[in-house]
Order: structure tokens, then C-alpha cells, then sequence
């Protein structure tokens, strides 16, 4: 059985590779570097493909553009019913760039998971598909919850219905989404729609922030990794709004890549999962600087800006509940200062 990984040397993308190649599988990956064009050479991921090829042998990667049909659609037609899932994890990921090049964002996030669901229906429409989301098809509506600012970050009562994260519940209408949020939303809607209307076996996991030892981390995309390479190198940090106390969750790739595999192996149809650290994993911005200095020994240069970015949240915290009533066996086990210890030591030398 083959697994299809598109976005296969990105942060996702390579940690599906591994996962699926150790349990046995033929991994065949898409990946063209485009997280380069967006964020420059040092967001490039060829590095990572190069490492994924000289330790799997038999790992092949094209270099295919997600909105190419014709190149995708000879990948579909020569594997066809071998294709057991679709992992589609590339993506343009950041608020900021799409407002600069929309055709180009929306092409590839909304257009290119079209050509991908497409060709898994006519040649391969019996396999899993799972879509990388994202927790921005919320847009800036989390914003509206009634936070109380404390001295490290915002948070929300012990008595809100959102105690615990944020759930599928939340309305993704009437609310500031970026234009990354938008192509998204797109996406993720024809992801559900290809499961209600065609039957087919597909998810979307809305994540919060997803990191990693593996991440190409730039200033617009790539918080902790980007964050940590900031506080061992002396890099300047820009903190945008909120304070800096602003919450994320954050997942660890192989975390999120065992969910996968959990929804894989017992699969449904036209799925959505919110996915995130939830409160076994979640930092504000103040916090994980404090988290960064203390593994670094080093203190972090910082500028502070009071514009925030449009759409972000103020806090986001994912409930995972309803994953977890559907995968009992699966379980987090990364949290954020095991996460930032482990993107330190992997990338300290190579910084």
C-alpha cells in the first residue's frame, strides 16, 4: 500500500514520511519548495528532503506544484487503487504573505486541494484523505470570548463553556479570517464535502500552532522554532500586539502524525477534529520567552510592536475532546518545554 505526502520536506510532511515509512509503508512524497518562495532560502526545506532520502533508501520525492493537474494526475493514474492515504499537508501558511500574493495563496491552499481530493476520487477514491487545516477558519471570532488579562497572559474563566479549549461548535461566519483563513476555509469545506457528498474516507485537522524539531521556522511563519532560533542565535524577535500575552497550543509533528494514523487505521467520512496542544501543551508568548532563556542560558533580544496581526488570536486553546471520544488510545505527549528543549537541541549546531 502506498501513502501519498504532499508538502513531504515541511514540518508535517517529513514527519509523516518517517512515521509511515517505520510502520512499513511506501511513501511516495510531493514537495517543490515552495515554503522558500514564500519566506526566503532560509525557510527553504531542501535540507529536509535531502536528510529523508539518504536515511530512507527507498523514499522518492517529486517535485510536483499541488496545483499542477497534469503532473499530479500522472502521479494518481500510475499508483491508482495501490494509494491507501492521502496525507495533504502542503500549504502557503501565513496571514501576511497571502495578503500579498492572493492567486498564488489561494491557488495553492484552496485550488490545489481541489486537484488533490479530484484525483483521489477518480483514481483512488477508496483510500483515506486527510487535510492539514488550520484553527484560522475561526477567524478573529475567538477574539470576542471574554478574557481576563493576567500578569503572563490572557485566559479565560474556570466557568466558560470554553474552559477547556475551543471545540467544533464555533462558528467559522461572520468574522475576520485573512485571506490565508479564507483559502483555508475553502479547503477545508470541499475536504468535508468530498467525504458527505462522494462517501469518501476523509478529515480535516484544524490545528493550532504545529512545531517541531523539523521546522524551517521564519518571522512570518514557525512560531516556537523561529522563536527559539531567535533566543540562540541573538536574533531580534518582534513581538506583534496583545501584550505579548497572547496563548497558543502547540503540537509536536509526531503527536499530530499519530492522529493521523489513529484516523487512518478507523476512518470516517467528511470529518472535522480541532487539534492542538489543549491544555496538556499551551504557552503564551511571554511565557515561552522565559521557556527559550532559561534552556539557552541567553537573553532574548525582543521589540515590542502594538499592532497585531490581522485576523491572530488573542487565545486559542483546542478542545480535543471529540478526537479523543473516537481515538481513545491516542494521547499527547509533548509539551511546550519538552518541544522547545528538542528544537534547541537538534538545531543548535546547524544555527
Amino acid at each position: 500500500m502506498i501513502v501519498i505526502v504532499t508538502g513531504s520536506s515541511g514540518l508535517i510532511g517529513s514527519e509523516s514520511v518517517d512515521f509511515f515509512i517505520k510502520k512499513g509503508y511506501d511513501v511516495v512524497g510531493i514537495d517543490n519548495d515552495m515554503r522558500s518562495y514564500f519566506f526566503g532560502p532560509e525557510a527553504s526545506t531542501a535540507w529536509r528532503r535531502k536528510e529523508l532520502q539518504k536515511k530512507h533508501k527507498g523514499f522518492k520525492c517529486f517535485n510536483i506544484d499541488i496545483r499542477d493537474d497534469e503532473g499530479i494526475s500522472r502521479l494518481f493514474k500510475k499508483h491508482g487503487k495501490d494509494i491507501g492515504l492521502i496525507i495533504h499537508a502542503a500549504a502557503q501558511p501565513s496571514h501576511d504573505w497571502a495578503a500579498k500574493e492572493p492567486y498564488v495563496d489561494f491557488g495553492v491552499n484552496a485550488q490545489g486541494t481541489l486537484i488533490m481530493l479530484e484525483n483521489t476520487r477518480q483514481y483512488s477514491p477508496d483510500a483515506v484523505f486527510i487535510f492539514t487545516s488550520t484553527n484560522k477558519v475561526y477567524g478573529d471570532t475567538p477574539n470576542s470570548l471574554p478574557l481576563v488579562e493576567l500578569e503572563k497572559r490572557w485566559e479565560i474563566r474556570k466557568n466558560h463553556k470554553y474552559c477547556r479549549g475551543i471545540d467544533e461548535s464555533m462558528s467559522i461566519d461572520a468574522s475576520k479570517h485573512s485571506l490565508f483563513g479564507a483559502s483555508k476555509v475553502a479547503a477545508d469545506v470541499l475536504v468535508q464535502e468530498y467525504g458527505r457528498y462522494f462517501g469518501m474516507k476523509t478529515a480535516c485537522f484544524r490545528g493550532g500552532c504545529l512545531t517541531g524539531p523539523n521546522h524551517s521556522g521564519a518571522p512570518l511563519h514557525g512560531f516556537l522554532a523561529y522563536l527559539m532560533k531567535c533566543a540562540a542565535t541573538g536574533q531580534k524577535y518582534i513581538i506583534h500586539g496583545y501584550k505579548g500575552k497572547q496563548v497558543r497550543d502547540n503540537i509536536h509533528s509526531h503527536d499530530l502524525v499519530n492522529a493521523f494514523y489513529h484516523f487512518f487505521k478507523k476512518p470516517r467520512s467528511g470529518e472535522v477534529y480541532n487539534i492542538g496542544g489543549s491544555r496538556f501543551s499551551n504557552c503564551s508568548m511571554t511565557e515561552a520567552i522565559e521557556i527559550c532563556e532559561e534552556i539557552t542560558k541567553n537573553k532574548m533580544k525582543y521589540e515590542y510592536s502594538k499592532v497585531n496581526r490581522i485576523g491572530d488570536h488573542i487565545w486559542w486553546i483546542s478542545d480535543i475532546s471529540k478526537f479523543r471520544r473516537h481515538y481513545p488510545k491516542w494521547n499527547l505527549t509533548y509539551n511546550v518545554p519538552r518541544i522547545l528543549a528538542e528544537i534547541y537541541e537538534k538545531n543548535r549546531f546547524t544555527w
